[in-house]
């Protein structure tokens, strides 16, 4: 696993028609070639038929799509985890605390699927700063993992993976009152480090000690081994001195008896505003990260809630974050190119911003490439073309009417056939939408007119009791005939004029 890389992506609004799609991919492939990296072109939503036709006809394949930009946990977390086995002793716990500078260590099984947690913290206060003797001797632990801690030889092994609450002992005071020590104890509860101090090891032997260390490498003789044998002693030999096993002693309890089973977790694709969440609401240093199979894949902490993620934006046909991609506020914005009303919310720091009065947002984009002094290429040049010419051809002979009740504007075109009007009818609408809102209007409509036939089509926009009022036969969603109609002029805006009133 390893952080995605920064990526920034050229977006238009939701629901995008062609100057939304088209824009997008020509100011990407402007900024590209301006040296900006790791810039493309992108869409929220379907393609609609105009577009897709346009994309077709160009051989260009449409931009990605995005569902959102929620920063995930995925883009903040490290790229590699230190765990540890469940059956590893404290003393490699902290030793990987220390080597890997980190506070939250993940106890996992042979397949890396999570059993608990290790904090710093909790493990310096328990074995590091205890306040009773008896908590300072006692230690929970077995054979084998004080094997394991204290790099020793097991010359007699008793019951090795029996882990048990256990004292710790050292075998520095004179035989004979090692000896008293030994009648007032409990030895099957005792672990005793000693040196080559024969008499203190064969009466640790013959009362039958849990467990007996010898330091140093230092020799034990084969008749002790042999009562350690017939008393069911564990007998270690370690190569280190007194002072050092007794430490790490202390430190050969299992990991997995002093893990916090109680795990915060997140998954990779998780939004970072859970992690937030899970870190606010608890007392936990960490979170772990788990991939989709289950198994640890990093440790986050609140660290990474500061990181920056790779995924940052430039808005283009829109600034408004209500008609932007899901989770836009959430990540870096760094330029909008546009040509509506502005509506944008405040931004951390300054960006550019680009808002022209011109027609499309493609032609704002046009603009943009002559003041850089660079000729579009072909493809370039196209789709700019095919984004502007649906809302050029609305605008392009576009009347508006007042009443004491409504403002309302009709665009008309003249065809031989209404094909190219049934073909481009998505786009046209989708213009009409935003012209509506742009010049405030009640209902917005075009005109198109078969001068073969002598008819016309009426796309119209308006509340719902529009249908009603228009008196037209209704054809299609928001589409209505009108047989006979030739002049927008004598027939259509008289007819109108009159039912808005």
């Amino acid at each position: 696993m390893s952080k995605p890389k920064e990526q920034i992506f050229v977006v238009g609004h939701r629901n995008p028609d062609s100057d939304s799609v088209c824009s997008a991919m020509a100011y990407a492939a402007l900024r590209r070639r301006q040296g900006l990296e790791n810039v493309e072109p992108a869409r929220v939503g379907a393609l609609n038929r105009q577009t897709e036709f346009v994309l077709s006809e160009l051989n260009i394949e449409p931009p990605k799509m995005l569902l959102d930009v929620y920063p995930r946990v995925r883009d903040v977390v490290d790229d590699e985890v230190v765990t540890i086995g469940r059956g590893a002793p404290l003393s490699k716990a902290m030793e990987l605390f220390h080597r890997h500078n980190i506070r939250v260590l993940p106890v996992v099984n042979d397949q890396k699927i999570p059993l608990g947690v290790l904090y710093l913290k909790q493990l310096s206060e328990r074995f590091l700063v205890p306040s009773k003797e008896e908590e300072i001797r006692r230690v929970r632990t077995s054979p084998d993992a004080l094997v394991e801690c204290l790099e020793a030889r097991a010359l007699n092994l008793v019951d090795a993976e029996s882990i048990e609450e256990l004292n710790l002992y050292v075998g520095a005071m004179h035989s004979r009152t090692f000896g008293e020590k030994l009648d007032n104890t409990d030895p099957r509860t005792m672990i005793l480090v000693t040196g080559d101090r024969e008499k203190v090891q064969r009466k640790s032997v013959e009362k039958g000690v849990r467990i007996l260390v010898v330091t140093g490498n230092l020799p034990v003789s084969d008749a002790l081994l042999e009562t350690a044998r017939a008393n069911r002693v564990t007998v270690l030999s370690t190569p280190f001195d007194t002072a050092t096993s007794t430490w790490l002693a202390r430190l050969s309890t299992p990991v997995s008896e002093v893990a916090d089973t109680d795990v915060q977790s997140v998954g990779l694709k998780d939004r970072l505003e859970d992690l937030r969440l899970k870190m606010m609401h608890s007392n936990a240093p960490g979170v772990l990260v788990l991939s989709e199979d289950g198994t640890v894949v990093a440790v986050a902490t609140k660290s990474n809630l500061l990181a920056p993620t790779g995924t940052k934006l430039i808005l283009v046909d829109h600034n408004e974050y209500a008609q932007a991609v899901p989770g836009a506020d959430k990540v870096e914005l760094l330029e909008v190119v546009d040509h509506h009303r502005l509506g944008n919310s405040p931004t951390e720091k300054p960006i550019s911003f680009i808002n022209r009065p011109l027609g499309s947002t493609c032609t704002v984009v046009a603009t943009l490439y002559r003041q850089a002094g660079l000729t579009p290429t072909k493809e370039e040049a196209s789709l700019m073309m095919a984004g502007l010419l649906p809302r050029d051809l609305l605008l392009s002979d576009f009347k508006e009417y007042s009443t004491d009740r409504c403002k309302f504007g009709v665009g008309q075109a003249e065809v031989v056939d209404f094909s190219d009007f049934e073909r481009l009818k998505d786009e046209i609408e989708a213009a009409m939408q935003i012209v509506k809102k742009e010049r405030g209007l009640d209902m917005a409509g075009f005109l198109v007119t078969d001068i073969v036939q002598e008819t016309s089509l009426l796309l119209a926009l308006g509340t719902k009791e529009l249908p009603y009022l228009l008196d037209y036969p209704k054809v299609g969603e928001n589409l209505y005939e009108l047989k006979g109609v030739l002049s927008r002029k004598k027939q259509l805006a008289p007819h109108l004029l009159r039912v808005f009133k």
